[in-house]
């Protein structure tokens, strides 16, 4: 039986160049544990409105569960427009008041989050009250879950003070390294290297248990309170684009961590299904355990960057 993973957060048309795909850090999350083997479920809120209804559609299609997912008469379903920068990054404006900024807090989200072996959030559905209000209701109720942040920045939003009670309140963080800049100058953090600034960081908040970092086709850091620093080198592979990498990374490491596996297994099996999924088309990409493992095994890596 695999472990119970609750993503809280948003449900959104990501508007691309050549068409929409449905997509939000959540619902990518949830479809990559599911691969896993693990059972996905997903908290979050659309549209009464047909990107609402063909959204409901695709996560059918998904095979994601939706019966968490709320229905709102008022906002509309969230979209985001996406370009690319020079380095083929993703570029996101994402519409403001929408559907998932106002998730419900209920007596099945409650029963959900506490029977979750992790609770997974990320920063995105903190911008207004009612979302954000939901999110620390769940977290204080659920104390026998693993609390997981995805500090995922978004340019036209970062309220310090959501984020400080996010990690106060985390277990494991994930960060994206080239945003340490701009979090260790907020955080006021100042940090000589990864594995400095995943000291500094972990010792400001407590309940921080590992500092995750990933850094594109440079690998993983990882820093542990209780084992230390981690370096895992990057693979040698062709990219097709890193929409949904990190959660393929994200539900890779759950799905060693939660089972009982070495940080430095989970390390690796996350990194190589991020790895994997960056080598495909978009987030959704089809692939399970078993192609992460064949990759692991027919893939060079890069030189280990400190």
């Amino acid at each position: 039986m695999g472990k119970k993973v609750v993503a809280f957060g948003e449900i959104v048309w990501d508007i691309l160049p050549n068409g929409k795909v449905l997509g939000g850090t959540p619902s990518n999350m949830v479809f990559r544990s599911n691969s896993f083997g693990d059972e996905g479920y997903l908290l979050s809120r659309v549209g009464d409105d047909k990107l609402g209804h063909a959204a409901l559609n695709k996560l059918k299609e998904l095979g994601i569960a939706d019966e968490n997912v709320q229905i709102d008469t008022a906002f509309p379903t969230g979209t985001v427009n996406i370009t690319f920068d020079e380095k083929g990054d993703p570029i996101y404006n994402v519409t403001l008041d929408v559907a998932f900024d106002h998730i419900e807090f209920s007596a099945e989200a409650l029963k959900l989050a506490r029977s979750a072996d992790c609770l997974f959030y990320g920063l995105l559905p903190q911008r207004f009250g009612l979302s954000k209000n939901t999110i620390r209701e769940l977290i204080k109720e659920s104390p026998d879950s693993l609390k997981f942040f995805d500090l995922k920045l978004f340019e036209h939003f970062f309220d310090l003070n959501v984020v400080n009670f996010l990690l106060q309140n985390s277990n494991i963080v994930r960060i994206k390294e080239k945003e340490i800049g701009f979090l260790a100058d907020k955080l006021e953090l100042k940090p000589d290297g990864l594995e400095n600034f995943g000291n500094l960081i972990a010792e400001k908040y407590k309940k921080l248990e590992l500092v995750l970092i990933t850094r594109g086709q440079n690998g993983i850091f990882a820093y542990s309170k209780t084992e230390g620093a981690f370096w895992i080198s990057g693979y040698q592979i062709k990219m097709k684009d890193n929409i949904g990498s990190g959660m393929a990374f994200s539900a890779g490491f759950l799905h060693y961590y939660l089972n009982g596996k070495s940080i430095e297994e989970a390390l690796e099996f996350g990194n190589a299904a991020g790895a994997l999924n960056t080598s495909k088309r978009g987030a959704t990409a089809i692939f399970d355990k078993k192609d992460v493992l064949r990759f692991m095994e027919n893939n060079s890596r890069r030189k280990l960057c400190l």
